[in-house]
Order: C-alpha cells, then sequence, then structure tokens
C-alpha cells in the first residue's frame, strides 16, 4: 500500500504537523503532568489533531494508535495493517527550549513497520524511508509540502568501523543498564539527543548503534525503525530478536531494544547470546 505518491501525502502530512508545533512553540508553553507522569503540551495536542484528521482523509477506515489519544481510548484490537503516531516526541526537550524533537508517523504491516517519517520542525530537517526502499533526509521548511523540499539526500548506515565506534545516546532517559552496555564496548564518541533524531544519526552514517534498555512505547519506536532499516541498518531486542508491533496487551511498551547501523556486528559486540567474540 505504500508508493511515492502516498509518502509524499504522508510527509506533507507530518510537515504541516510540524509547523503547528512550532507555533505553539512561538508562544507561552505551558505543561502539564500525564498519570504516567511525563509532560505534555498543547503542542502536543495540536499536532495530534492535525496528524489524525489529515490521516483519516488520506488513508480513510486505516486504524490509528497515537501517543495521546491511546492514553485516553487504546484500540480494543488492530488490524493486520495499522498507523502509530508520536505526534511530539521529545517533550521535555521542547519544553526546555531545545531544538531536539520530533514528529513521527508509521505504517505497521504484520507487526513490522514498513515506513517511518520523522521530522524535526526546529531543525527544518525530516527523514524518511520505506520497506524495500531508499531512506532519505529531506531539507522542509515546516507546513511546507514534501514537492517543495530544498535538499534531498539519500542516506544509508555506515558499515561496523574498526575503530572510533560512534553511540547515540537519550538525553533524558539514561539509564543504568544502557551505561553498562556502553562500558563493554569500544566507543570513541558519544552523541546525545532527544527524541528519535537518535535513529537519524544511525541511519545516516553518523553514529553506529543507539541502546536504549529502559522501557519506551512502540509510538516513540516505530518511524525510526522503518527509516533506519531502510537506510540499511536494524533493530531488535537486546538479545537480537526481532521487535514486534501492536501489543495492545502490553500498552504498547516496548521493554527494551537496540538500534545498529551494521546487522551484521549485532550481538556479535556486546556480549549477549551465543555470538560472543
Amino acid at each position: 500500500m505504500v508508493d511515492a505518491p502516498l509518502l509524499d501525502e504522508l510527509t506533507t502530512i507530518v510537515s504541516a504537523a510540524s509547523a503547528a508545533i512550532l507555533k505553539v512553540r512561538a508562544g507561552a508553553i505551558e505543561a502539564r503532568t500525564k498519570p504516567d507522569r511525563s509532560p505534555v503540551t498543547a503542542a502536543d495536542h495540536a499536532a495530534e489533531a492535525l496528524i489524525l484528521d489529515r490521516l483519516d482523509r488520506v488513508l480513510p477506515g486505516v486504524t490509528v494508535v497515537s501517543e495521546e489519544a491511546a492514553g485516553r481510548a487504546p484500540p480494543a484490537k488492530l488490524a493486520d495493517t495499522f498507523i502509530l503516531v508520536d505526534p511530539l516526541d521529545g517533550t521535555r526537550e521542547f519544553i526546555a527550549g531545545s531544538d531536539e524533537f520530533t514528529a513521527n508517523v508509521a505504517i505497521v504491516t504484520a507487526g513490522r513497520p514498513v515506513l517511518g517519517i520523522v521530522a524535526a520542525p526546529a531543525l527544518g530537517l525530516l527523514w524518511r524511508g520505506v520497506e524495500g526502499g531508499p531512506a532519505e533526509r529531506l531539507r522542509l521548511a515546516p507546513g511546507a509540502q514534501a514537492s517543495a523540499a530544498r535538499e534531498t539526500h539519500p542516506i544509508r548506515s555506515r558499515p561496523w568501523p574498526n575503530a572510533g565506534l560512534v553511540a547515540a545516546v537519550s538525553r533524558s532517559h539514561r539509564d543504568a543498564r544502557t551505561q553498562a552496555l556502553l562500558a563493554r564496548l569500544p566507543v570513541a564518541e558519544e552523541i546525545v539527543s532527544g527524541s528519535a533524531i537518535k535513529f537519524c544519526r544511525v541511519a545516516e552514517g553518523a553514529a553506529d548503534l543507539y541502546p536504549r534498555l529502559a522501557p519506551t512505547c512502540e509510538w516513540d519506536v516505530a518511524a525510526g525503525h522503518a527509516m533506519l532499516a531502510a537506510a540499511g541498518g536494524i533493530v531488535t531486542t537486546p538479545e537480537g530478536a526481532p521487535l514486534r508491533y501492536g501489543q495492545i496487551a502490553e500498552n504498547f511498551r516496548i521493554p527494551a531494544f537496540i538500534a545498529w547501523g551494521d546487522p551484521s556486528k549485532r550481538m556479535t559486540e556486546v556480549g549477549y547470546g551465543d555470538r560472543v567474540r
């Protein structure tokens, strides 16, 4: 169901959501705390409302699981194909005045993400990828149509380096397990950032892996996962198993994952399972 016109339509939707986020950012940002103790702002709600409305026009009848809406009323069941949306990923960074926040949209089929779009509104950048097709980075002004991109660059994850390993790590969610894993690797540099931008750094070859060994949610991961896979990378559980999406019984929680730029090196370097060197 994913072709170039649909990819452009979804890109334009995410671009419009980016503009809605920046409009809220231009005024006073008021945050409140949700029951799970995570923050939410008017920008989260504005971007979500826009995305849900336009997805209903472009893909009528396809179930959408979006962070804020799912928190209020999770779906009772899912079809084989559905959409995952994080309207504002990196809300903490957004509130703090950082540019490290994104809007994420993914299409999931048979439990795996097959399309992913990650936009960084404050940076004027958007990354996207489709299963079996290329991944690319666009320089796109928030609110502009996909066809108005000023630059479009194919991106590809890089082979595992012999030296100078680069890890993308979370600014707001550093945990002891992730730190212990990184300590076992010959990491020469850490790229610290918020939101799904970390997936983008691995996909474009600026980093080699992105480990997250603390719980997160499917809408935080799916778009970056699909885009990275299109760029040649892979996302797995820490034990090397594929991630499965649409886990309603687990409240769409992902216990842990590792994103790899070079699939041939997954597990080999970190000491899990039987492939320890």
